[in-house]
């Protein structure tokens, strides 16, 4: 009796809060540097995500280090009343295999909200590069092995992931140099102090449009729409087949949440996806927001449980992990 007395009280207290909710700000954890490219998805998320949640104040707080899995877990701790969120990238999925000690449980440890965008990625190089095409590039790599500087902004990061990727799929090792955030590498690269980076259109675009950086190929299987990478041509149809590396986005709660207050947050999501202002800014960083059942958080966590099959042998086979 006791028991169900004390359940009751629970679930009515849970329901009181998420009837209240949102009474206060709300804060978006984003496990990486301010000035990525998650960071720049996440605030342009706030604005439109707070006019769905009682025009409560939606603040971005960075957690960055140790490839997201910082932030992710301090998500994972908080305190499950709706007020702390996590938006984090694929880095759900490839976590569990590139650190052998996890502070969370990806599957188990959170409530899925739902999916947000697709990110296609762009390889890119110092202006300085006597490559102007892809197979100019190629020839340059081939002749330059040993020699050759990779940036990516991270271990887990994505700019890690794909050019970890690349290297597996020309067949040729270069000199990864890791950076702690995607703008200390993008300033590198845009120094001549490394060479080449393949990371998401988010950050790209505008070092593209630019002319601040040579753009060589994009990551996705179609050629893109966007004014500043429609003449890029595809990895896949320049010799790489099959390549295809696309950078999505999510949102989550910690696990215990109640449902009607992740049910709301999930309702306000999907209007913001819809604002015409919101879909403008994806679409002029070559983002594609996603319209389709991954919108949902059963639907996103599967989808999530088929990327960490897809990328665990991926990276294991790297060797690429951490302690």
């Amino acid at each position: 009796m006791k028991k169900t007395l004390l359940a009751l009280t629970l679930a009515a207290i849970a329901g009181a809060a998420a009837a209240a909710y949102p009474e206060k700000p709300i804060t978006i954890v984003v496990p990486f540097a301010a000035g990525g490219p998650t960071d720049k998805v996440a605030r342009d998320l706030a604005v439109v995500l707070a006019k769905g949640l009682n025009n409560q104040t939606v603040i971005i707080e960075n957690v960055g280090g140790a490839g997201g899995t910082l932030g992710a877990a301090k998500v994972a701790k908080a305190a499950p009343d709706g007020y702390t969120l996590l938006l984090h990238h694929i880095g759900m999925a490839t976590s569990p295999a590139l650190y052998r000690k996890m502070p969370y449980d990806t599957l188990n440890d959170f409530e899925y909200i739902g999916m947000v965008n697709e990110v296609p990625m762009t390889l890119i190089g110092r202006s300085t590069l006597p490559a102007n095409t892809y197979p100019e590039l190629v020839k340059w790599l081939e002749a330059n092995k040993g020699k050759i500087n990779l940036a990516n902004a991270g271990l887990g990061a994505a700019s890690h992931l794909c050019g970890l990727l690349f290297q597996q799929a020309l067949k040729i090792d270069m000199t990864t140099v890791p950076y702690k955030g995607t703008a200390p590498a993008m300033t590198d690269l845009l120094g001549g102090q490394v060479d080449i980076m393949c990371d998401q259109t988010t950050n790209t675009t505008g070092q593209i449009e630019a002319g601040k950086v040579k753009a060589f190929a994009v990551t996705t299987t179609k050629r893109l729409a966007t004014p500043a990478l429609a003449k890029l041509p595809t990895l896949d149809e320049s010799g790489l087949k099959g390549f295809n590396v696309s950078i999505w986005h999510g949102m989550y709660a910690p696990k215990g949440t109640p449902k009607a207050i992740v049910d709301q947050v999930n309702t306000a999501m999907k209007a913001a996806l819809k604002d015409p202002e919101f879909i403008k800014r994806q679409e002029a960083l070559g983002a594609v927001v996603v319209t389709d059942s991954r919108l949902n958080g059963a639907e996103h966590k599967k989808f999530v449980a088929a990327e960490i099959d897809k990328w665990g042998p991926a990276i294991k086979a790297a060797g690429q992990y951490a302690d």
